[in-house]
């Protein structure tokens, strides 16, 4: 029987179809990996399945030179945090779950849209405070969505689902910016240069995957771009946002302002963006429902099993 590490707790019917086909030990700490042990786990299991922030970097394959692991079977749709060149220069395969991530992460992006555009953070803090003394006519006017313009920057599963709510949900005219052209159900128009698109949107909505190319995309540059009553959101990875060109952005009100569920340096949120009335600020909600954590799950480990009956795992990288 193959040995697999699990490196975070998981739910239960996927700790339990793991442990019915493999030798199991699951990691009882939900922070990410630290260096010994990222080392430990690919000299010593067979198998592993890691989560965001377990960052099996090119060092880490070096110093292990030839690892016992032959797959790691990722939990989640988003591999930044491995270096996929090392991993295969190590002989080692890599995975993810795409598909089970992709509507309720859309959900998170909606959100974030509706309680930026609505103040919503800011009106229930106001009434948590107890200095709420009631409605009037231009109390907390904020943004409505209905008929406004939605710009989708990465129009993969995700930004396709999202511009889908906006579309037909909310009547928005959908932009996207995209390296190819989308043949989509609906009429949306592809702009070529990311800073155009923030120019021409009511909402900006960053849907992009991690990594080298992506980082600090949505800079000084496209925050200047965008119009003052204009609203960011990211639901992608912290690191596609130069989160000081942000912090400047809200505080001198260059922007209406912006829903974040991801972070530069996440888990640290800076006291600037803390502070700010004009940004909703959530932990990484994107999959947070137990039917999505156990899909996501249950795909990771029909990766592991693929690959010890001797198949190519469904959603190799």
């Amino acid at each position: 029987m193959k040995s697999l590490l699990i490196t975070r707790p998981l739910p239960d019917a996927v700790l339990e179809k793991a442990r019915s086909t493999f030798q199991t030990t699951v990691r009882l700490n939900n922070m990410p990996m630290q260096s010994d042990e990222l080392r430990d786990a690919l000299r010593n299991f067979d198998m592993v399945l890691p989560s965001l922030g377990d960052a099996f970097d090119a060092q880490v394959f070096a110093d292990v030179g030839t690892p016992r692991c032959k797959l790691l079977a990722n939990f989640g749709v988003g591999f930044n945090h491995i270096d996929v060149e090392a991993a295969a220069k190590a002989n080692v395969l890599v995975s993810n779950t795409p598909g089970a991530v992709t509507d309720a992460t859309a959900d998170v992006a909606m959100t974030l849209i509706l309680m930026s555009a609505r103040r919503a953070s800011e009106g229930e803090r106001l009434v948590r405070s107890g200095q709420w003394k009631g409605w009037h006519p231009t109390q907390m006017l904020g943004l409505h969505v209905t008929g406004k313009t939605v710009g989708i920057a990465g129009m993969g599963r995700i930004g396709q689902a999202i511009a889908q709510r906006c579309h037909y949900g909310f009547g928005m005219a959908v932009k996207y910016w995209n390296r190819s052209e989308k043949d989509l159900p609906y009429e949306a128009e592809r702009v070529e240069d990311l800073a155009a698109l923030a120019a021409q949107v009511d909402v900006l909505v960053a849907a992009v995957p991690g990594g080298t190319d992506t980082r600090h995309l949505f800079n000084a540059e496209v925050f200047g771009a965008m119009q003052s009553h204009a609203h960011f959101i990211n639901i992608s990875r912290g690191e596609v946002v130069k989160e000081s060109a942000l912090v400047a952005a809200l505080q001198n009100n260059e922007i209406g302002g912006a829903g974040l569920d991801v972070y530069e340096f996440e888990p640290r949120v800076p006291d600037a963006l803390r502070k700010l009335d004009n940004v909703t600020l959530l932990p990484h909600l994107g999959t947070a429902a137990l039917e999505i954590r156990t899909q996501m799950g249950l795909m990771a480990v029909d990766n592991l099993l693929a690959y010890e009956q001797g198949e190519t795992p469904p959603n190799l990288v």
